[in-house]
């Protein structure tokens, strides 16, 4: 990924819901200009959510999620609607997709209710108008588009009204707050910032990852300078630099060597825990990291990834953490793993849950998992910062954000 081109993270998530058969998939074409979803006359085509990057004029960067239908039947149909109202929780516009003829079925007022319960800006949109008489002579628009809230009649078919379908979206996504900064609020023009980026078996080949190109993307916007260097390079990089870092920014993974490599004058942090800060979460996270002390024989701990990837040796997921919380607590845990989207509803189970910093997560997402665990009593922490806190280096970390770090550490 390239570093002009927006992650799906920042892009806003538009959800198409609605029963089967109602055209989904056709608005989802209509208002993209392209063929991205099948179309069919048989029921339950799209089996399994679809999801789009794009630039969708007027709204900017989306992803577009077309899903299957919430009335979908039979013991496949109960998993397919299980993921649809999976797809709620990422969700930053919805719409529900109806048809005009048919009238508001349970299933769709349940959707509704969900969209308000959680919150989420949606919109109604009536398809097939092509089939009714105002809808075909294209002189429905001042009573489809006003009568009733959130409410558009529209037709994929022949377009009617699709426009104003999109311009009602981009007013949806316009609601959302704006975009905060990772690094560029702690830094002046000019400012050396020194970032420490191991290349091992997990680092993907040729590239650098999410995190590190966002927050390289935020130095440079800000006229500071990126020295982006391997964690064996750190002291002879600081001798030869001539001027002090403003801060300096590493992998958790080699945290414990890096702390010993910076000087205590000059800030350390690392990636996961600013994209903690940017997505809301750093204060939650900090809290939840000292229930690491509490953790007891037989304890299970929940290590979730919200990307998907192949774990190989030395994985900080599957393999380091669960080392250190091992070596930390001499107690017998238990680890579970999850990645994606495969994030339980249900955290009774755990005594704590160790979270990534989330960079492939949308800010509604990550909310929702936050929300998952504060409403059930259970500690939420993530990578960098459990890390921080089990090599004692978490105060340090955290220095920058005063108000932060006063008061929530010993």
């Amino acid at each position: 990924m390239g570093l002009n081109h927006t992650p799906s993270s920042e892009r806003v998530h538009i959800g198409v819901f609605g029963r089967r058969n109602v055209g989904k998939s056709s608005i989802v074409n209509a208002i993209t200009g392209q063929d991205l979803a099948v179309v069919s006359e048989v029921r339950g085509t799209t089996t399994d959510p679809v999801q789009k990057a794009m630039e969708l004029l007027p709204v900017g960067p989306v992803v577009l999620i077309d899903t299957p239908g919430i009335d979908d039947e039979g013991t496949l149909g109960e998993l397919r609607v299980q993921k649809t109202r999976q797809i709620l929780n990422k969700t930053d516009v919805a719409i529900l997709v109806a048809d005009g003829a048919a009238g508001m079925s349970e299933d769709e007022r349940e959707l509704i209710r969900l969209f308000e319960e959680k919150e989420i800006p949606y919109l109604i949109a009536v398809n097939k108008a092509d089939l009714t008489v105002a809808g075909a002579g294209g002189a429905a628009s001042g009573q489809t588009a006003g009568s009733q809230k959130h409410t558009i009649q529209v037709s994929a078919k022949t377009g009617f009204q699709i426009q104003e379908l999109k311009e009602a979206i981009a007013a949806c996504a316009a609601r959302k707050e704006p975009d905060g900064r990772l690094v560029g609020d702690l830094l002046s023009p000019q400012d050396f910032v020194l970032l420490v980026v191991p290349i091992d078996k997990a680092a993907p080949k040729g590239r650098l990852i999410l995190p590190q190109q966002q927050t390289i993307r935020d130095i440079l916007e800000s006229r500071a300078v990126a020295v982006v260097v391997k964690e064996t390079e750190v002291g002879s990089t600081l001798r030869q630099l001539g001027k002090a870092p403003a801060l300096a920014i590493t992998d958790s993974q080699v945290f414990a060597r890096v702390s010993k490599e910076v000087p205590e004058d000059i800030p350390l942090t690392s990636f996961s825990i600013l994209f903690a800060r940017y997505k809301g979460n750093l204060k939650a996270a900090i809290q939840g990291a000292a229930a690491i002390e509490t953790l007891k024989d037989g304890d299970t701990v929940l290590i979730s990834e919200g990307c998907t990837h192949h774990r190989q040796c030395g994985d900080i997921g599957s393999v380091k953490l669960p080392g250190w919380l091992s070596g930390y607590t001499k107690k017998q845990i238990h680890v579970a793993l999850t990645s994606g989207t495969e994030f339980p509803s249900d955290l009774s189970g755990y005594q704590l849950v160790i979270h990534c910093g989330g960079c492939m997560l949308n800010e509604r997402e990550m909310k929702y998992r936050l929300g998952c665990a504060k409403s059930q009593g259970v500690p939420m922490t993530n990578y960098g910062i459990a890390i921080a806190y089990m090599q004692g280096i978490l105060k340090r970390s955290v220095k920058m954000f005063p108000d932060l770090a006063e008061g929530l550490l010993k």
